[in-house]
């Protein structure tokens, strides 16, 4: 029987925005289209709203914000937006094609540089009524903006992202530590303590720095401190992150993540972009084969599944996600 998949990162939304003739049905481009997520019975697929740090971010944001409000129109059906009240094995058993959730992948796609952080805000909660609850929201991507510093950057928490934080207190939309600097990262950790916020924390799709050295993942005492925090730690498809030459590191970075205390905290988050045309020649393969599609879940399940640990292929395919969800207040 196939288990329900989670997963909590996809970029289709910027792929149906940027590409041409893009498609929710073009499974030779895209890692996550609609007939690999059927042969891997994904049930749940989070859809990052992503855009670069640049003028016209705000509207980038807003074209795919609408692309969201048409995924079941342009599936045909096999996708519905995902409300809170969905959040339930029995939901996702039940769910005969696959919920989408709306979640933000660097804070520009709602705030541009140089407008009023009011005017930021004001759209995020406009955001936010339009399309429902969000997944998360990640402050950056690579680089810096406006609210702190992305992977590549040496820069902190600003006074932006303070405001951002203080205005996502108690609104159970976790903040993504998946594309912060270590620098930010801490930062945001300490100021909720500072502040006393009902902020939850994860990091969507991360790995592991002990595991493979690059700077999108997670280093031991970051991991362990979203473990302290109950934040849900999803698992990253993409050969960078996993290592250069073995496809078989991914299940070492699942292993180390339990060694870390993660058991009931590890997900998926696949990361499935639109890969066709990267301009960086080292980055080739983007994916592993076996591991650059959503058809893939089932065997990879398999494969921990080999292992003996059944509880555990099950938290890690969904009830670890829907546990963490469920928990927020």
């Amino acid at each position: 029987m196939k288990q329900p998949i989670v997963d909590l990162h996809c970029d289709l939304l910027s792929y149906l925005s940027l590409v041409p003739g893009a498609g929710v049905d073009k499974a030779a481009e895209f890692g996550a289209a609609v007939p690999h997520l059927k042969a891997g019975n994904v049930k749940l697929q989070v859809m990052a709203i992503y855009t670069d740090t640049k003028a016209g971010s705000s509207a980038a944001g807003e074209k795919q914000r609408k692309l969201f409000g048409e995924l079941p129109t342009l599936s045909n059906g096999f996708f519905s937006r995902f409300t809170s009240s969905a959040l339930s094995p029995e939901a996702l058993e039940n769910q005969s094609g696959c919920y989408a959730w709306l979640a933000i992948e660097n804070g520009s796609a709602f705030c541009e540089e140089d407008e009023s952080l009011s005017a930021g805000l004001l759209r995020l909660e406009q955001l936010v009524a339009s399309s429902g609850p969000l997944a998360y929201i990640i402050m950056t991507h690579h680089y810096e903006n406006r609210f702190g510093g992305g992977n590549y950057s040496d820069a902190g928490l600003k006074a932006d992202g303070e405001v951002l934080l203080d205005f996502l207190d108690g609104k159970r939309i976790p903040v993504d530590l998946a594309h912060t600097s270590d620098k930010l990262a801490y930062g945001i950790l300490n100021y909720i303590d500072k502040r006393s916020l009902n902020v939850p924390v994860l990091a969507s799709h991360s790995n592991f720095r002990n595991v493979h050295s690059h700077v999108r993942n997670l280093p031991d005492e970051l991991a362990m401190e979203l473990i302290r925090r109950n934040g849900l730690i999803g698992i990253n498809f993409l050969r960078n992150y996993i290592n250069d030459t073995d496809p078989g590191v991914l299940h070492d970075h699942i292993d180390h993540g339990i060694k870390l205390g993660a058991q009931h905290l590890l997900a998926f988050g696949a990361d499935f972009f639109y890969a066709l045309n990267h301009p960086d020649p080292s980055r080739y393969p983007i994916y592993f084969q076996g591991q650059d599609n959503a058809s893939w879940y089932q065997k990879i399940l398999a494969e921990i599944r080999e292992t003996g640990a059944k509880h555990f292929e099950e938290g890690i395919a969904y009830k670890n996600a829907i546990g963490y969800y469920s928990s927020l207040k």
